[in-house]
Parts: structure tokens; C-alpha cells; sequence
């Protein structure tokens, strides 16, 4: 799924409680990341719940390749979103793009505790020293 269909999806609804429910929703169609990559390198630290979180770069396409897992359904939907604005990017677009500033346009961190929304932060964060080692 892109960014912009999970944009359009959460623009169309009518409230905080449908919003939720179609971030639960989204959450259920990450992946499970397999119990040997939940490894503590790729935690992402400041964040309430467990996130890992694996960075790589195809160096053929010069595109970043991000896969993640959080114990909680919550942010395995937020995580989803993050995952979709960021993937497939190069290095230099992800370098350019802000995602706590996208969950902001979408009135999510508002909704969110301030843990959470910390934690989105400290993911978005990751992602883009990341990325800047690369660009």
C-alpha cells in the first residue's frame, strides 16, 4: 500500500475513532517480523512499546528497503505509515522527507499520547540518520 492511498484513507474519515480503527487496520497487514531479526540493534530506542525497525539500501536501485515489528497493534499501524513514506525513496529523497511532519498533516500526533507520538519521532528519527549516511 502507498502513502498516498493510507493519505486517502485517513482524509476520508469522519473521526478520531474511525481514524484508529483504519490505523488497526493497517497494522494487521505489516508482517511479522521473524523473532531472529527482533534483535536489540534494531530496536528503536524512545519508544513505549518494542519497535524494531531494519534499514537497507538496494544498492542496484539506489532505493531504501525498510521492514519493521512492534508488540502492539497500535503502532504496527503506525509503523505502516512510516513504512510507506519512506520506502523506496533514495537515500536523498528520505534525507528530504519529514513523516512526524506528515502524521501532523494528517491530525494523527494529536490524537496520540505524548509517548506515542515520541515514539514516532524516535522511528522517523532513525530513519533518517540512516538514510543520511547514505545520501
Amino acid at each position: 500500500m502507498t502513502y498516498q492511498e493510507i493519505h486517502d484513507i485517513l482524509s476520508n474519515t469522519s473521526s478520531w475513532q474511525q481514524s484508529y480503527r483504519e490505523i488497526m487496520l493497517l497494522g494487521k497487514k505489516l508482517p511479522t517480523l521473524p523473532d531472529v531479526l527482533k534483535t536489540d540493534e534494531a530496536r528503536v530506542r524512545g519508544c513505549e512499546s518494542n519497535v524494531w525497525l531494519h534499514i537497507d539500501l538496494d544498492e542496484q536501485q539506489q532505493h531504501l528497503v525498510l521492514v519493521g515489528d512492534s508488540d502492539t497493534r497500535i503502532v504496527k499501524g503506525l509503523l505502516v505509515i512510516v513504512l510507506a513514506i519512506y520506502n523506496a525513496r533514495t537515500p536523498m529523497d528520505a534525507a528530504k522527507v519529514d513523516a512526524y511532519s506528515e502524521f501532523e498533516k494528517l491530525g494523527l500526533i494529536k490524537h496520540l499520547s505524548p509517548s506515542r507520538g515520541n515514539g514516532i519521532k524516535a522511528i522517523v528519527d532513525t530513519i533518517q540518520q540512516q538514510a543520511a549516511k547514505w545520501a
